[in-house]
């Protein structure tokens, strides 16, 4: 099953009109939940359900992305009643996909998974918390910054780890975390392209670690100053970095890939880390190619 057949199946229990005319939803976690889908595929206890364990990781991933999307203190005046309606529409969407979630494993009588998962949510809560509190009080550095966010994309995923057996529940969570810390990077990688999002972005805890004082000043005070921040990311060259570590990032990945046991296996992860390997310039290296 490819990521678009994938999509389409869980698009199928997070349809809904209200939600789709009245509200702007995340982008769907189309790259952990292949990952999640393929490498079930090939796990004799847990294949025949990996449709279920897809589509509910996807309903549960998409709940908490788009809670994340809500304002904390919206301002009416600036946003409106639209605007007001817009962000309570995030919120009940986000509780919509949660209940789907927990009715299609009740129903299959997977209340151990809820279980697992209802303890990862809680877990990237607390997460979210001491990231949010340290962003806050500006006690974080850029590798931080990278850290926390691969750690709220893979607290799901790390869930599954006891779906798995030999090898490859010992290769999980590191594949897990490899995974997210180079969508983490591309992600970040593309804000600089599109010149979006940049108060929030590695950039600028990057300059404020590695930057002058001044620097460091001028940006601490002028935080929403976009035209400051862009000027400043070109002075630090941040695309530059940014692209160094994903493709440092992307080479541990595809090392580790080559520790699976399964020919099979590495080619149908191989187009994963396609989107990776593009984004940096990198030519393909085809498991193939690798595995000689």
């Amino acid at each position: 099953m490819n990521k678009l057949q994938i999509t389409q199946m869980a698009d199928k229990y997070m349809s809904h009109e209200m939600i789709r005319l009245h509200t702007e939803l995340p982008e769907f976690p189309d790259g952990r939940i292949s990952l999640l889908y393929t490498v079930l595929s090939h796990q004799p206890g847990a294949a025949s359900q990996k449709d279920l364990l897809a589509i509910v990781t996807s309903l549960v991933q998409m709940g908490l992305d788009t809670h994340d999307m809500v304002e904390n203190s919206p301002n009416p005046a600036k946003s409106g009643m639209i605007g007001m309606r817009a962000q309570q529409l995030k919120v009940l969407a986000g509780d919509y996909f949660s209940s789907r979630f927990y009715h299609l494993l009740s129903q299959a009588g997977q209340i151990e998974t809820i279980r697992q998962l209802s303890e990862a949510v809680c877990n990237i809560n607390r997460i979210k918390m001491n990231f949010y509190g340290r962003m806050k009080q500006m006690k974080l550095n850029a590798e931080e910054y990278l850290h926390f966010g691969a750690e709220l994309k893979s607290g799901l995923f790390l869930s599954f780890t006891g779906f798995m057996s030999g090898l490859y529940e010992r290769l999980w969570p590191e594949l897990v975390e490899r995974f997210s810390r180079c969508e983490v990077l591309l992600h970040e990688l593309r804000k600089v392209e599109k010149m979006s999002s940049l108060d929030s972005s590695w950039g600028v805890w990057h300059i404020l670690q590695e930057g002058t004082e001044e620097d460091r000043r001028i940006l601490t005070d002028r935080r929403e100053d976009q035209n400051l921040i862009k000027s400043m990311l070109h002075k630090y060259d941040v695309s530059e970095k940014l692209g160094a570590l994903l493709r440092q990032s992307t080479g541990q990945l595809q090392t580790l890939l080559q520790r699976l046991q399964s020919d099979k296996l590495i080619r149908e992860l191989q187009p994963l880390i396609e989107p990776f390997l593009q984004a940096t310039g990198q030519q393909r290296v085809t498991a193939l190619k690798e595995l000689g």
